[in-house]
């Protein structure tokens, strides 16, 4: 019998416009089954879903990065970027790739020098504003503790190029592709599997009682965690093959068909 649900948000939980569509809110609320959601996301572009939603079970943030209670300001865990790490790779980004879109995080809050393509994609999707800043994000970085660097590149040649400059770097970070134009760095240690093997030891859970569902390469680590995998079916091929399940899209309300029809 699954005793807690885990899911990924964008791709997944939240139909193409970013959204929680009225089926999956009253599911999802209906449900006397505990869900965290393990996102990508900052906890701040996380609270309008988890409101949405009622949820009341710890939450899993910046892929793992950070653990929290929703409306607790002290989290229960977090991973941050090591500051070198995060000075290094924001540097590079600048100089050797000027007109992507590049904006990171700390704890509380979502910092961009400009506003961008990327930038707006991303506002219009999570209805977040970022704050300005009047210095290169490097030297910000130099001053904050950062959970998440955030690349946004609408060409995949570009994005590939990217990422193994990144790679080779050999830098203490992990990082990840989410969808085709987003690639998110994060603390090495910051991993969606590790966030539910630390809530499900805290709640004395073992593997086989969770369930997960995602749509992306950066859930793959989540999806291999639980007894139950269960795979978006806007999810690429290689990921659909790993679920036990494949439920339909996010659009067609995939996550809640799930519940109803899976975890019965």
């Amino acid at each position: 019998m699954i005793k807690h649900i885990f899911t990924d948000m964008d791709g997944t939980l939240l139909n193409s416009c970013g959204e929680l569509s009225p089926v999956t809110r009253q599911v999802v609320r209906q449900s006397q089954i505990p869900v965290t959601l393990v996102s990508a996301r900052a906890p701040l572009e996380m609270a309008n879903a988890i409101k949405q939603l009622g949820l009341t079970a710890p939450q899993i943030a910046f892929n793992g990065g950070m653990i929290f209670y929703p409306g607790q300001p002290q989290a229960l865990q977090c991973h941050f970027i090591p500051r070198d790490a995060s000075t290094v790779i924001l540097s590079r980004l600048k100089r050797d790739f000027p007109s992507v879109s590049v904006s990171c995080y700390d704890q509380d809050n979502w910092y961009a020098a400009q506003v961008d393509s990327g930038i707006l994609h991303e506002q219009a999707l999570t209805h977040q504003t970022p704050i300005i800043v009047g210095v290169p994000l490097a030297e910000l970085a130099e001053t904050r503790q950062l959970l998440k660097i955030m690349v946004i590149i609408d060409d995949s040649a570009m994005m590939a190029s990217l990422q193994r400059v990144l790679v080779t770097a050999d830098l203490p970070v992990s990082i990840k592709r989410s969808g085709q134009a987003y690639l998110e760095i994060t603390s090495k240690l910051a991993i969606k599997s590790q966030g539910i093997a630390y809530l499900l030891n805290q709640t004395a859970l073992s593997a086989v009682d969770a369930a997960a569902f995602g749509d992306g390469h950066n859930d793959l680590p989540m999806l291999r965690m639980v007894g139950m995998p269960i795979v978006m079916g806007n999810a690429p091929a290689e990921i659909q093959a790993i679920g036990r399940y494949v439920t339909k899209t996010n659009d067609e309300d995939g996550v809640a068909y799930g519940m109803t029809h899976f975890l019965i």
